[in-house]
């Protein structure tokens, strides 16, 4: 083998050979942006033949898709970790807490927030695992912002469909204007992640029910 040699295609073989194409894809993606990735190019930057990410994505999109099943996961993971932090004592407090995480997992894995994020790049919908946990998540805000209302610590005429789609839309927008780069302009001087968590506080605050005075 010459100095110049791709890596041993060997070492892709089973289930790591997914894997692999998943890293080459986000590498690329961060290299190039995604509108010049291709499964050829994919397979070069892992090293193996331009046919052997076909024995597991029929398509583009399907390696997309896969990409964002990947994004899913951490997402999931980063929202699970946070909700530890909260005990199930408060449903406000839980509802901050996956805010939190996906706020979290955005700083993380901006490139996986860029490729879940476009319906035009994926099959969202043709994913089990997609659905499944996006729907999952939602369930537990649904549950949460139900407990909080019947004990009176939302603010009053809050419906629950109402806040779920309020709070994804916020929290979704925080993360798209920080991986977009639109923090400069708005003239953002700290941190990232404390201004993010800041944002998330008084939004929090926003849905609280009023405190007599």
């Amino acid at each position: 083998m010459t100095s110049n040699s791709p890596p041993a295609r060997a070492s892709y073989h089973h289930g790591n050979l997914v894997e692999a194409l998943l890293e080459a894809a986000i590498a690329l993606i961060e290299d190039k942006g995604v509108e010049s990735l291709s499964v050829r190019e994919v397979a070069k930057r892992a090293g193996v033949s331009a046919g052997a990410p076909f024995r597991h994505f029929s398509s583009k999109t399907a390696l997309l898709t896969a990409v964002a099943e990947q994004a899913m996961s951490r997402l999931t993971e980063a929202v699970s970790a946070e909700l530890k932090t909260t005990g199930d004592a408060d449903p406000i407090a839980g509802l901050r807490a996956i805010g939190q995480g996906y706020l979290n997992w955005a700083l993380a894995n901006p490139t996986h927030f860029q490729v879940i994020s476009s319906r035009t790049l994926i099959d969202f919908h043709g994913s089990e695992k997609l659905v499944a946990e996006n729907e999952a998540i939602r369930l537990i805000m649904e549950k949460l912002i139900d407990d909080a209302r019947r004990r009176g610590l939302l603010r009053h005429g809050i419906e629950i469909e109402d806040l779920i789609f309020s709070s994804r839309a916020f929290i979704y927008g925080v993360a798209r204007m920080w991986i977009d780069g639109h923090f400069l302009e708005w003239r953002i001087e700290r941190p990232a992640a404390q201004a993010m968590s800041a944002a998330l506080d008084m939004f929090i605050l926003s849905i609280g029910a009023e405190v007599a005075q």
